[in-house]
C-alpha cells in the first residue's frame, strides 16, 4: 500500500470515527430530560440511555426504543428516581451495579426486553422498590437462588415468559407480603413444593398456566395467603385431570376468576362441587372463558349450597350451541344465597322461570347487553321470581315496550333502580304499571320522542338523555335528580313540577337563554349543568347568574362555535369564576366602533396613496416581476433595433441632433430605439421600456449628471440589468457623456456604480480632433 493510500486510510478513519460519536451522541439525547422531573423518551429510537440525565429527574420513560445494555454509569446521576421505564427495548445485558444509585426508585419495568437470566446483584441497592415488571423476557428460571431478597417493600412483581418452564425453592425469599403478583407461566413445567410457600400474604395473584399438575402444587402452597386467585388460560377439559384440583376445597381464598378458560360439559359439575366447598368463597367471576356443552352434565351436580358465596359474574361466556342450551335446572339449587349475579354479553335470551324463583336472597341482577325481549323478559321475571330484588340493569338488550316492561316488573316490590337504557322504545303509552318501590330510573338513548306521564310519580331520580325530546313539563314531586343532556330542549323545564330537584343535568341542547325568573323557581337546586348549549354572551344574562349564592354550582359553557372568547368558552367552567370584558357586554357598539376605526384607517391609506403615487409603484413592480420572468434572450427574428437608447431628457439636443445623426446616416446606418420616436403611443410607459430593450441588440446609456437624477433612467438601468449585465456579456454600451463624480451618483443608482466599475464606458471628447475615434469605437461597439 502507498503512501497516499494510507493517508487516505488514516482520513477515512478519523472521519469515521467523529461520524460514529456524532450518531451516539444524538441517538442518545432525549430533550424532554432537560431540567424536567418527568422525563419522556419513549419510542425515540434510542440505542444508549440518554447522558444528560439529573438528580432532578422523578419519572424515566425509555420504553419502545433499541437499548441493548445498561452500563454502570448510565444512571449515576439519576438519584431521585421514583420511576423507571425501559419496558420494550432490546436489553440482553445489565451491569451489576447499574441501579446501585437509585435508592429511591419505587418502579421499575424491565417487561419485553431479551434478558436471559435475573441477577440479584441488580436489585440489591433498590431499598424502596415497590413495583417490579420483568414478564416478557427470555430467562427460563430465576436462578438458584431469590433475586428479590432485599426488595422488603416490594409490593406487586410480575414475571414469567414463553420460556420459563422452572421455579425453585428459595426463588422467593425475601419476599413476605405481595398486593399483587402475576406469574406467566404458560410452559412452566418444573416446580418445586415449597417455593411459594414462603409468601405469608398476596392479595390478587393471577397465575396463566397449562400444566395441572403444577397449578395443584401452587395451590397447595397457597392455601392460606391468597385472598383473589386468578387462573388464566387453564383448560379444565380433562376429567381425569380434576381430582388435581381437589385440594382447592381447603383453599381460603375469597374470591376466584377464570379468564380466557375452556370448560366442558364433563368438567363443569366437578369444579362447581370444588368450588361450593371452598370454606371463604364470596364471589366467582369468569371473563371471556368458553364452554363446550349445552349444559347436559355427565355427572350430576351436588347442591352442597355454600354458605359463604354470594356474588357470581360472567361475562362474555361463548357457548357456541348457546341454543340448545338447558334450562339449567340441576344448578337451581346452588343460587338461593347469591345476592349479586352478573351475567353480560353471553346471549342470554330467557331466564327461566324456575331459576328465577331459586334466586330468594338475589338484590342485584345485571343482564346487559344480551337478547331479552318483550315476551323472555315476561317469563323472566315471573310471579314469585327475584323476591327481594332492589337493582335491575337491562341495558343494550332487545326490549321495545316500556309498557310490557314495566307491566312484567311490577310485581318486584323491592326494586328500586332499573336501568333499561341502550333499548329501541320510541314512543311510550300514557299509562304504565311500576313497582310502587321504583326511585331510579334510567330511559337514555332509548329514542323516545316525548315524555308521558307513563313515567312513575316515585321517581328520585330519572335519567332520559340522548333522546329526541323537545319539552319535559311532568309532575315529579318526588324527583330530586334530572338528567337531560344530549336532547332538543330549547327552554328550562318549568319548577313546579319537580319542586325537589336538587341536581339538573341539560347539557348539549338547544338553549340559548333563560330569565332570572325561571332560574329563580328553582327553591332546592344545588347543581345546574346547562354547558354546550346555544347560550348568547351577556353581561344581564350572565349577572343575576353568578349572584345565586345560594346555588353551589352552576355550569354554563358557551360553544366554541360561538364569538363569546371568554373563559366561559371552556366547557364547564363555574360561572361564578367568570367576568365578561368590555367586548362581551357590548359586542355590538365594540364591533361599530372597530369597523368606524378600519374605515378611516382604509381613507388614510387610500389617500396618501394618491399623494405619493402608491399605485404607480405597485404597477411598477409588477412590471419589474414579469420583467424578471422572461427569457433572458429574446430570439433573433424578434431583434427590430441595433440599440435602444437610454438618456435624460435634459441630454436630449446631444442625443437626437448630434449621435442619432452621425448613427442613422452611417453607412450601413444603425436602427436605434428613442423613446420620443419609437414608444408604442397608449401603451404603459413601463411596458414600452421592457419590449424595447427585449427587441433591441443592444442597449446604450448616456450617462450625465442629468442620467443620474432622473427616475426614468433608473427604472430603464432596473430593468435591463437583470438580463444584460447579471449574464456578463457586452450587450451594455456606457458612453459618459461628462465626467460624473462617484460622490455625485445616488445611492439608488447602486447598479450604476456597480457597472461602472466592472465594465469599459467610451468618453465623449470636448476636442473635435477626437470624436471620429470616439464614432469609429461606439460603432464598433455596436456591431460586436
Amino acid at each position: 500500500m502507498t503512501k497516499h493510500s494510507w493517508q487516505v486510510w488514516a482520513l477515512y478513519m478519523v472521519l469515521a470515527v467523529n461520524f460514529s460519536e456524532e450518531q451516539v451522541l444524538k441517538q442518545s439525547c432525549c430533550p424532554s430530560c432537560d431540567a424536567s422531573e418527568l422525563c419522556n423518551c419513549s419510542s425515540m429510537g434510542l440505542d444508549f440511555i440518554p447522558q444528560e440525565l439529573t438528580d432532578k429527574i422523578i419519572t424515566l420513560n425509555l420504553s419502545h426504543n433499541r437499548i441493548k445494555h445498561i452500563r454502570s454509569q448510565d444512571l449515576q446521576q439519576a438519584v431521585n428516581l421514583r420511576a423507571l421505564l425501559l419496558q420494550s427495548n432490546t436489553i440482553s445485558s445489565i451491569d451489576g451495579d447499574s441501579f446501585r444509585s437509585l435508592g429511591k426508585l419505587e418502579l421499575l419495568d424491565l417487561s419485553n426486553n431479551s434478558l436471559a437470566h435475573l441477577s440479584p446483584a441488580w436489585f440489591g441497592h433498590l431499598l424502596s422498590l415497590q413495583h417490579l415488571h420483568l414478564q416478557g423476557n427470555s430467562y427460563r428460571d430465576l436462578g438458584e437462588s431469590s433475586p428479590f431478597s432485599g426488595l422488603r417493600n416490594l409490593s406487586s412483581l410480575h414475571l414469567g415468559n414463553p420460556q420459563f418452564s422452572m421455579i425453585r425453592q428459595g426463588n422467593f425469599e425475601g419476599i413476605s407480603v405481595l398486593q399483587y403478583l402475576w406469574i406467566e407461566g404458560g410452559n412452566l413445567s418444573q416446580y418445586e413444593p415449597g417455593s411459594l410457600k414462603l409468601i405469608q400474604k398476596i392479595n390478587h395473584m393471577i397465575i396463566n398456566l397449562r400444566s395441572a399438575k403444577v397449578f395443584s402444587a401452587i395451590v397447595r402452597d397457597l392455601l392460606h395467603s391468597v385472598t383473589w386467585l386468578e387462573m388464566r388460560n387453564i383448560a379444565f377439559s380433562v376429567p381425569a385431570e380434576m381430582p388435581l384440583l381437589s385440594v382447592m376445597a381447603n383453599f381460603l381464598a375469597k374470591k376466584i376468576s377464570l379468564k380466557q378458560t375452556l370448560l366442558t360439559d364433563d368438567t363443569v359439575p366437578e369444579i362447581v362441587s370444588i368450588l361450593e366447598d371452598m370454606p371463604n368463597l364470596v364471589e366467582v367471576e369468569m371473563k371471556d372463558c368458553i364452554l363446550l356443552g349445552t349444559g347436559r352434565w355427565k355427572m350430576q351436580i351436588q347442591a352442597k349450597q355454600s354458605q359463604t358465596l354470594r356474588a357470581l359474574t360472567i361475562d362474555k361466556l361463548s357457548i357456541e350451541e348457546f341454543y340448545l342450551f338447558t334450562d339449567l335446572h340441576s344448578v337451581e339449587g346452588l343460587l338461593s344465597l347469591l345476592t349479586k349475579v352478573t351475567v353480560t354479553n353471553t346471549k342470554v335470551f330467557l331466564v327461566p322461570c324456575s331459576l328465577s324463583k331459586h334466586l330468594l336472597s338475589l338484590k342485584y341482577l345485571d343482564l346487559s347487553a344480551n337478547l331479552l325481549g318483550d315476551q323472555s323478559l315476561e317469563h323472566s321475571a315471573c310471579q314469585g321470581g327475584w323476591p327481594l330484588l332492589q337493582t335491575l340493569n337491562l341495558s343494550q338488550n332487545s326490549l321495545s315496550d316500556l309498557e310490557m316492561t314495566s307491566k312484567s316488573l311490577s310485581h318486584l316490590r323491592n326494586l328500586s333502580l332499573l336501568d333499561v337504557s341502550l333499548n329501541n322504545f320510541g314512543d311510550i303509552p300514557d299509562v304504565c304499571e311500576w313497582p310502587k318501590t321504583l326511585k331510579y330510573l334510567n330511559l337514555s338513548s332509548t329514542q323516545i320522542p316525548k315524555l308521558t306521564t307513563c313515567i312513575p310519580t316515585t321517581l328520585e331520580v330519572l335519567d332520559v338523555s340522548s333522546n329526541n325530546l323537545r319539552e319535559f313539563g311532568l309532575q315529579l314531586p318526588l324527583l330530586k335528580e334530572l338528567y337531560l343532556a344530549k336532547n332538543q330542549l330549547m327552554t328550562l323545564p318549568g319548577a313546579a313540577p319537580v319542586p325537589n330537584l336538587v341536581v339538573m343535568s341539560i347539557r348539549r341542547n338547544k338553549l340559548s337563554s333563560f330569565s332570572r325568573e325561571e332560574f329563580e323557581s328553582f327553591k332546592q337546586m344545588e347543581l345546574l349543568d346547562a354547558s354546550d348549549n346555544n347560550f348568547i354572551c351577556s353581561c344581564e344574562f350572565l349577572s343575576f347568574i353568578q349572584h345565586q349564592a345560594r346555588i353551589a354550582q352552576v355550569l354554563v359553557g358557551w360553544p366554541e362555535k360561538y364569538v363569546c372568547d371568554s373563559p366561559l368558552a371552556v366547557r364547564g367552567v363555574q360561572v361564578g369564576a367568570v367576568h365578561l370584558s368590555l367586548m362581551e357586554c357590548h359586542r355590538s357598539l365594540v364591533v361599530s366602533l372597530i369597523c368606524a376605526l378600519v374605515f378611516v384607517v382604509i381613507l388614510v391609506l387610500v389617500a396618501l396613496g394618491y399623494k405619493y403615487h402608491a399605485v404607480w409603484y405597485l404597477r411598477m413592480t409588477w412590471a419589474w416581476l414579469q420583467a424578471k420572468r422572461k427569457p433572458k434572450r429574446a430570439p433573433a427574428k424578434d431583434i427590430c433595433y441595433d440599440a435602444f437608447v437610454s438618456y435624460s431628457e435634459n441630454d436630449s439636443d446631444w442625443v437626437e441632433n448630434i449621435m442619432v445623426r452621425e448613427l442613422e446616416q452611417a453607412c450601413p446606418p444603425f436602427r436605434l430605439c428613442l423613446h420620443k420616436r419609437d414608444f408604442v403611443p397608449g401603451k404603459w410607459i413601463v411596458d414600452n421600456i421592457i419590449d424595447s430593450i427585449e427587441k433591441s441588440h443592444k442597449t446604450l446609456f448616456v450617462l450625465s449628471e442629468h442620467f443620474v437624477q432622473s427616475e426614468w433612467c433608473k427604472y430603464e438601468l432596473d430593468f435591463s440589468h437583470f438580463r444584460l449585465f447579471d449574464e456578463n456579456n457586452d450587450a451594455a454600451i456606457l458612453v459618459l457623456l461628462e465626467p460624473i463624480q462617484s460622490k455625485a451618483i445616488p445611492k439608488r443608482f447602486c447598479k450604476l456604480r456597480k457597472i461602472m466599475n466592472t465594465k469599459t464606458y467610451l468618453e465623449w471628447p470636448l476636442v473635435e480632433e477626437q470624436q471620429d475615434m470616439f464614432w469609429f469605437n461606439l460603432k464598433v461597439a455596436l456591431k460586436s
